[in-house]
């Protein structure tokens, strides 16, 4: 195996955009530099969302870029057995509770900024509204199994200025979901059992995931799970200053193809030529 891996993990719920092709490049530029070799990982966990020709895209616009990775391809949706046990094996150590809100619930409550319900206090925890929709991790059970661990919790993050490492703060997210009723595994369980599971040396993501090494360099240290070293590079913007974004269905890879743009003139619009 290489000593320094890194993956390129999109989520199929729209095509591909200036901005993914912008972190593919870059994934695949720093494993060029390191002598490296990069994975390419489907997330596909979502299942109300993802879709197969999204993934068929993903392929088609990663190759016209004119990058390769190694076969197979781990899609996650084909894995979930693999995450519940990891929810199982939270669950038996008492460190997991059941969450009786809705996915729309959970989504505004991920958001600060959107109306709607926040983040869980004590005294909603056990909502006996229906039959549970999540499976939370409880912080303070976390810490009370790690003990003094949980004090010393930190990962090492590359930077402009070189190699740091930072003290972990997992009640930053709060008690994070770890599965709901329509998907055994949210993001972050699956993600870092990838990585562990894969070998991954080195995760380089965007700079809208900056904060999730903290919550789950937690999960690795519950699970026994290796650490990578985390890099998060700029995002692509808009000309409102907004990031691009599936959601709103920015222009994508396949779209400027179509429109005879090459892969070369994007390669060279986003700096990489």
């Amino acid at each position: 195996m290489s000593a320094f891996r890194t993956r390129f993990a999109p989520s199929p719920t729209y095509y591909l955009h200036l901005g993914h092709a912008a972190s593919a490049l870059q994934v695949w530029r720093r494993a060029s530099e390191a002598g490296g070799e990069v994975l390419l990982r489907i997330e596909d966990i979502d299942t109300t969302r993802c879709r197969p020709e999204y993934t068929t895209a993903i392929y088609e616009d990663l190759a016209w870029l004119g990058l390769s990775w190694p076969e197979p391809v781990r899609v996650q949706s084909e894995h979930f057995s693999d995450f519940r046990a990891v929810v199982e094996a939270l669950t038996r150590r008492g460190l997991t509770y059941r969450c009786f809100r809705t996915r729309t619930e959970l989504a505004k409550m991920s958001d600060p900024l959107r109306p709607g319900p926040h983040p869980l206090d004590e005294e909603e925890k056990l909502l006996s509204s229906g039959v549970p929709f999540a499976r939370r991790l409880s912080l303070s059970a976390c810490e009370d199994a790690l003990g003094d661990a949980w004090n010393a919790l930190s990962f090492q993050e590359r930077t402009a200025e070189g190699l740091v490492t930072r003290m972990a703060d997992p009640a930053r997210e709060g008690d994070i979901v770890l599965a709901r009723k329509d998907s055994p595994s949210a993001y972050h369980v699956a993600a870092t059992h990838d990585d562990a599971l894969q070998g991954i040396t080195e995760v380089i993501r965007g700079e809208d995931l900056i904060d999730a090494p903290h919550v789950q360099t937690l999960l690795q240290a519950l699970m026994g799970w290796s650490a990578p070293v985390y890099e998060h590079h700029p995002l692509i913007l808009d000309e409102t200053g907004h990031k691009l974004s599936k959601r709103q269905q920015s222009i994508s890879l396949a779209s400027l193809r179509a429109d005879g743009m090459t892969a070369n003139q994007v390669r060279s619009r986003l700096g990489f030529s």
